[in-house]
């Protein structure tokens, strides 16, 4: 069973736990394993951090998420000034911030920037997914031990 979700929120720190909760149980009933869902669920988070912190002088972003068989894509998309991502500097060994696009690129399998007609700046990411059986019920999570073979 596919899954796609798209959700406007306003651009307030509170909206990525929010974002970050609603995602992870769409992989989690879609039975994406926990292996799988902790490096989207990052990177969506980091994304979403970003379009709050720099998505200016839009006051909100938008957030579209599909859950395939083998793959998971999340977009995360605003209005504010667009940026070239291969002009951002590496952040300072010392530095509190600076690391998202970085970090969202070694985990996840594909990341863009688009510039979309409407004016907005979308980040694009995906990930191949494994769905697993579920684990003995005392446990109550997928086990990762049994992935879905098709």
């Amino acid at each position: 069973m596919d899954v796609k979700f798209s959700i406007a929120l306003p651009r307030q720190a509170y909206t990525v736990a929010v974002v970050r909760d609603f995602l992870n149980e769409a992989l989690r009933s879609t039975r994406v394993c926990a292996d799988c869902r902790f490096p989207i669920l990052l990177a969506a988070s980091e994304a979403c951090a970003n379009a709050v912190d720099h998505g200016s002088p839009s006051t909100g972003y938008r957030v579209t998420a599909r859950v395939r068989t083998e793959s998971c894509e999340v977009d995360v998309a605003h209005r504010g000034i667009g940026f070239d991502p291969d002009r951002v500097p590496l952040p300072d060994i010392e530095s509190e911030s600076g690391r998202g696009l970085l970090l969202m690129r070694q985990i996840m399998d594909e990341v863009a920037v688009l510039a979309d007609p409407d004016g907005s700046t979308r980040l694009h990411m995906a990930k191949r997914v494994i769905r697993c059986r579920p684990g003995p019920p005392e446990h109550g999570e997928w086990s990762r031990m049994e992935p879905v073979l098709r």
